[in-house]
Formats: structure tokens, C-alpha cells, sequence
């Protein structure tokens, strides 16, 4: 009977535990990630702004050619049709090139939010004895057993989050 009871409790010991959170709600609550989406934002703007005034010299440029083209000698015409194709090849290069900029400090910015909330799953998911933790949010799971514990909740207190 002490043999059967030892390897019962033994089986129970060794049963894997599994955990969920579901990690994008857990980034949506940080205050890291507020902090983050407005010097996001302000980095936008100020391309904008710059993009804003690229379009705006651009137009002015334009619509005086535009008045003046027939009265310009056909030199001169060159000049300015060549003068107007670079600024937008600029405008279009300044485009891209802003995009990858967004891209670039968005990562940049929200590294350090990631990072944390990583930290934090890892913690509690050791705390708690867990096997696996799996994020819902990526919809991967397909099944979602009673034996697997909710983390969020835990993750939140760690990060002093309410």
C-alpha cells in the first residue's frame, strides 16, 4: 500500500504544469507601452511635418513652372523639368526612407517593453513550477485544459501592474 501510494504521489509530482497569458492584453496594460506609443508619436510627427513642407515647396515650385512654362526658352524648360523630377525623386526617397525610420524606432521603442513582460512570463512561469507557458493571443492553442494556469494575473502583480 506505501509503494502504491509513493508512486502515486511520485506521478502526480512529476506531471507537467502548464501555463497561458495571454501576452498581447499584458503589453496593451504597461505603462512602459503608453510611454513608448507617445515618443512614437512625436518621432511620426515631426516626419510628417518634414514631409508636409517637402510637398508644400514642391507644389509652389511646381505651380510657378507651370504659370511661366510656355514664356521659358526651351532650355530653360529643360532645367526646371529636371529640377522638378529631382524633387520628387526626393519627396519619394525621403517617403521611403521615413518608413523605414517608423519601423526602425517603433522596434526600438517597444524592445524594452517586450523584453520585460518576457522577463516577468519567464519569472512567474518558474515561480510556479510551469513546463510551458503558452501565449493565446498567438491563437495557436488548440485546446485549453483546466490544468493550465493563467498567469496573466501573476505577471501583473510582478510588474506592479493592477
Amino acid at each position: 500500500l506505501g509503494i502504491l501510494l509513493f508512486s502515486a504521489g511520485f506521478a502526480n509530482a512529476q506531471t507537467p504544469k502548464f501555463g497561458h497569458i495571454d501576452l498581447q492584453a499584458l503589453i496593451q496594460i504597461m505603462p512602459e507601452r503608453a510611454a513608448a506609443e507617445k515618443q512614437f508619436e512625436t518621432f511620426q510627427k515631426g516626419l510628417e511635418n518634414d514631409f508636409g513642407t517637402m510637398q508644400k515647396e514642391f507644389q509652389a515650385k511646381y505651380l510657378e513652372y507651370a504659370q511661366k512654362r510656355d514664356s521659358l526658352s526651351e532650355t530653360l524648360r529643360k532645367v526646371k523639368d529636371e529640377e522638378i523630377q529631382a524633387m520628387q525623386q526626393r519627396i519619394q526617397t525621403f517617403e521611403q526612407t521615413a518608413q523605414q525610420q517608423l519601423q526602425a524606432k517603433q522596434g526600438e521603442l517597444l524592445k524594452p517593453v517586450f523584453d520585460k513582460a518576457d522577463k516577468a512570463v519567464k519569472e512567474v512561469g518558474a515561480e510556479k513550477g510551469l513546463v510551458y507557458v503558452f501565449d493565446m493571443s498567438s491563437r495557436v492553442i488548440l485546446y485549453n485544459s483546466k490544468e493550465s494556469v493563467d498567469i496573466l494575473p501573476f505577471v501583473k502583480t510582478k510588474l506592479g501592474i493592477q
